[in-house]
């Protein structure tokens, strides 16, 4: 399958990885996640060497995992330390084992050769973990490639359009974008500034500004996984202090972490936290429903043009401008990282 391997992906959030067997598919490759005693998560290849019986349908013995078909017992380092009928367990049972890293609240997982495995390369986060910020998170399956929703993230102007009522209004589509492209650091910036816009009800509900609002949108894709988007919300005129202090402004920071399932499918994490009105759980429940539906709005305009790009015949050309400068950005990066 073509992904960029030696590469680390968001498998799940901390909060989902304890005494229970994880399963989850990470770039085509079946893994079980689970905590040992101590707390440290674990990945393990999900298939028994026996007979493919998937480690995450069977129970555990500590911090061992104890296979529901035949009994075969693995170590957290993927070890196989007893078999059925015998004493002497065969040299060659070990499932392979995964390098997990916990880091902002977010399990992630290194695809590719272990001894490359750099956990400071691991994008940071750190909203996401902060007293200073409130998050709400979920994860949507999509029944499409990733590349579908990096081109959907980078590339806001379909807000307008398809997320109208929710976090849509004119100025994103008309407002110009900016876009950077760092290549030795791997990182795509996109900026919009929106000046005297209208604040959609995503923003007006949550933070209580009224009127109008100057709108900022500045986005950083680390790939291959993790999108991050810096909004900036703020009434009409208001900028930030000399030293960046900005009191009269609330902060968003909207996290994505794009992890291939498979060729065709997709899990979406997303992320929402804020620097506003940290203590109401009612602006939690708020924005944790609307953003749910904004990323359902997505999932299924992305699931339908998945059956289109199947569907349609060899050589389709597209038509890019310049709002699709960031997303061609990526796509040249994706494709080099999976060309090595």
């Amino acid at each position: 399958m073509a992904f960029p391997r030696n590469q680390w992906y968001v498998a799940a959030y901390g909060s989902e990885v304890g005494d229970g067997l994880l399963a989850r598919t990470i770039c085509g490759e079946p893994i079980v996640f689970y905590r040992t005693r101590d707390g440290k998560p674990v990945g393990l290849a999900d298939r028994c060497v026996h007979r493919r019986y998937p480690l995450s349908a069977s129970g555990r013995d500590g911090d061992r995992i104890v296979c529901g078909y035949h009994g075969f017992t693995y170590d957290p380092d993927g070890t196989c330390v007893a078999v059925p009928g015998q004493r002497r367990v065969p040299r060659t049972a070990r499932v392979p084992r995964y390098t997990v890293v916990e880091q902002d609240s977010l399990i992630w997982v290194w695809i590719g050769e272990d001894g490359k495995a750099d956990p400071a390369a691991i994008p940071r986060a750190p909203w996401l973990d902060s007293p200073d910020y409130v998050t709400v998170r979920g994860m949507e399956p999509l029944a499409a490639r990733y590349e579908l929703l990096v081109d959907n993230l980078l590339d806001l102007s379909h807000e307008t359009y398809l997320h109208g009522g929710y976090i849509g209004t004119p100025e994103v589509a008309a407002t110009p974008i900016t876009t950077e492209v760092d290549e030795e650091a791997g990182v795509v910036y996109v900026s919009r500034r929106m000046k005297d816009a209208e604040c959609p009800p995503f923003y007006a509900k949550s933070t209580g500004i009224e009127g109008r609002i100057d709108r900022w949108q500045d986005i950083e894709y680390h790939p291959p996984c993790l999108y991050l988007l810096h909004s900036r919300i703020a009434p009409t005129g208001v900028e930030p202090g000399p030293d960046g202090d900005d009191p009269r402004a609330c902060h968003a920071e909207i996290v994505y972490a794009i992890t291939p399932e498979t060729e065709t499918s997709t899990h979406d994490f997303w992320m929402v936290a804020r620097d506003f009105a940290r203590d109401d759980e009612e602006v939690s429940r708020f924005l944790a429903d609307s953003n749910r539906t904004v990323v359902l709005q997505d999932v299924e305009a992305l699931n339908l043009l998945e059956k289109v790009i199947a569907a349609e015949p060899e050589g389709y050309q597209e038509l890019s401008i310049n709002i699709d400068t960031g997303g061609l950005a990526a796509r040249r990066m994706l494709q080099r990282m999976t060309a090595q």
